[in-house]
This record gives C-alpha cells, sequence and structure tokens, in this order.
C-alpha cells in the first residue's frame, strides 16, 4: 500500500469513529436500549427493589375545651356537686384494640384535665388498647349502658354504686377505663356485666387488663390518683380517681 492510500485509509476509520462515538451526544438521539450500571452491591442487596416506607403511627394529641350544656345535657342537671362550667371536654388520642390510633372523648373537672392528659398521653406511648372513649351523654347519662358497651368515661352525676353518697364521678375526679375487661366485683365475686365474665380474676394477661401495680396503675399514680382494684373487700378494676376512693 502506498503513503497516500496509507493515509487516506486511517483518515477514513478515524472520521467513522468520531461519527459513531458522538452520534447520540450530536443529534440528542434517545438509545433504544439504554446501557444501566449495576454493581455487585446493588443486584445482591434487597433494597434495590422499591418499597414503601412503613408510615409512623401519629403523635398523642389533645385539646381541652369548656363544656356546653348541651354536651352534658344528660350527665350534668342543677343541684349537682360542680357546675358544668367547670367541667371540661379533653379530646384525644387513643390507642384502639385494632392496632390503630383513634380519638376519643372524656369530660372531668377543669382543675384536673392537664393532669389526666398527661395519663392517656403515657397510655398511647404504651399502645395500651382501649375499647372506645365517649361522654356518658352517648349513653344518656346510664352508666350501665356505658359500662355494658366498654366505654372508657369520667364524669356522671350519680351517686357511687351501692351508697347516696355522690360517686367521685359527679365531680369530675374519676375516670373508668375499659369497663368490661376491668369490672366491677363484689367480694363474693359477683359481678353485673355477664360479657365480664372472663374478667373477673387478677392477675390476668389479656389486652386491656390492668393488674396490680402494673404501669397504667403507675401512671395513674404519677399524678396522685389512686386504683379501685386496691380496695379491700369490693375491687372496682375499672375505676381511678383522685381521692382513691
Amino acid at each position: 500500500m502506498s503513503i497516500r492510500r496509507s493515509a487516506l485509509a486511517v483518515g477514513l476509520t478515524v472520521s467513522l469513529g468520531a461519527v459513531a462515538c458522538g452520534a447520540e451526544t450530536n443529534t440528542g438521539a434517545v438509545s433504544s436500549a439504554p446501557i444501566v450500571t449495576t454493581s455487585a452491591t446493588s443486584v445482591a442487596s434487597p433494597t434495590a427493589s422499591a418499597s414503601p416506607t412503613p408510615t409512623a403511627p401519629p403523635e398523642f394529641t389533645y385539646k381541652i375545651s369548656k363544656v356546653t350544656r348541651d354536651q352534658v345535657k344528660y350527665s350534668w342537671r342543677p343541684g349537682c356537686p360542680v357546675s358544668y362550667e367547670d367541667l371540661r371536654m379533653i379530646t384525644m388520642t387513643y390507642w384502639g384494640f385494632d392496632d390503630r390510633p383513634h380519638t376519643g372523648e372524656l369530660v372531668v373537672n377543669a382543675s384536673v384535665a392537664e393532669p389526666v392528659a398527661s395519663v392517656f398521653k403515657k397510655l398511647y406511648d404504651f399502645r395500651y388498647p382501649i375499647k372506645r372513649m365517649e361522654p356518658v351523654d352517648k349513653y344518656k347519662a346510664d352508666d350501665y349502658a356505658s359500662i355494658d358497651a366498654d366505654n372508657t368515661s369520667a364524669f356522671n352525676c350519680r351517686a357511687a354504686t351501692g351508697s347516696t353518697n355522690w360517686s367521685q364521678h359527679a365531680y369530675g375526679f374519676a375516670v373508668d377505663l375499659n369497663p368490661l375487661e376491668n369490672p366491677y366485683v363484689e367480694a363474693d365475686g359477683a359481678h353485673a356485666h355477664s360479657n365480664a365474665d372472663n374478667y373477673v380474676e387478677r392477675p390476668l394477661k389479656k389486652p386491656g387488663v390492668i393488674n396490680a401495680g402494673d404501669r397504667v396503675v403507675k401512671a395513674f399514680a404519677s399524678i396522685g390518683w389512686g386504683w379501685g382494684g386496691n380496695w379491700t373487700g369490693t375491687k372496682d378494676y375499672q375505676h381511678f380517681s383522685k381521692s382513691g376512693r
């Protein structure tokens, strides 16, 4: 091959190479088979495939508001030991038996609203399950119906069970928590609600049950409240109050 022909061949080769290598960049064309670069790590890692990120449950929230007369239409009446104007509605988050957060309402005395809310924050953080949380007015202030529905409640202007004296509930100074799982039990073992038959004995390891010295009892004790499960004779396992009675 002559020097002239050799130079021509080399020049042609370089020119074709330049066109081939620069075709995508110069024209903006998209390759029909793009090159994907992977590494051994990305191929082997189980996180290489897209997967949804679990959503954490929302944090506990609460709001304390004044109570209107209509909100305690059945549970308050003239002659009660506390004015309805001295009551407060706590609207707050609670953890359900379905392992999901819910919003409930609890009516208490204004003087204990903040401390009670702080206890329920602890219960939420514990993931202690609560069946439902509605003012007893949802049941027309019928304590039996509220308990039978396993409703956690507080204020109700009524006498103490088996007494003519005002209950601590009549002052807004008591909370009944999961009354089905934590029944009121007479000294002889009798109790009023048949749906609570499997929850009479203590200690008992079941969801929503309260046992002596557990973290639910300690949470209420942290604000100075006593537990009805510590009473002598009759046991009111659902009951927490400012006075301990």
